[in-house]
């Protein structure tokens, strides 16, 4: 389908000739732009261009005011049904307690049932950077308690002081 703003209409019509369409959806030939527009002014509607890049181009006799309505109510409705996801992110620490891990874990677990990917950051600070074992294998953790509801998008990488692992929801929790 078309744009409206895109569309000559009436005078705008630079096409010496062109294939007219009338208002029931008939094809009425080709014919002159200027006798195309009397036929319009006869039907008191307008003559909108819809296929431009034609040869002739192919104008429709049309009410261009509620198409342009219409045009509106469709790109308003497909904005409605659109999802969007977002990108929530749970940083942690190599040495994070068992109840707090527990805690971001639940915060992982309702995002990704939101239907949002989930950044799991495992933060370094000064001398825990030695230890990247333990940020790999919290992160292996994760994983494994998250798979009934997520699935890693990202594997774990290692950026600058963070472990950094991207995870999706699974197909059936975004049908909710």
């Amino acid at each position: 389908m078309f744009i409206a703003r895109d569309v000559r209409i009436n005078r705008e019509i630079r096409a010496r000739e062109v294939r007219v369409i009338d208002p029931e959806g008939k094809q009425l030939g080709v014919l002159p732009a200027v006798e195309a527009l009397r036929l319009a002014v006869n039907y008191e509607l307008d003559l909108v261009e819809v296929s431009p890049k034609s040869e002739p181009p192919v104008c429709r006799i049309m009410d261009f005011g509620k198409f342009k309505y219409q045009q509106s109510k469709k790109a308003h409705d497909a904005k409605k049904k659109q999802v969007v996801v977002h990108l929530k992110e749970v940083k942690m620490r190599p040495k994070t307690e068992e109840h707090d891990f527990q805690f971001k874990l639940r915060h992982i677990e309702r995002f990704l049932k939101e239907g949002n990917k989930t950044k799991v950051t495992i933060v370094f600070r000064g001398r825990e950077l030695t230890h990247p074992d333990l940020g790999r294998s919290m992160l292996g953790r994760i994983t494994e308690e998250a798979k009934e509801w997520a699935k890693v998008e990202q594997p774990p990488k290692f950026e600058g002081r963070n472990f950094i692992m991207i995870l999706a929801p699974l197909q059936s929790q975004k049908t909710q």
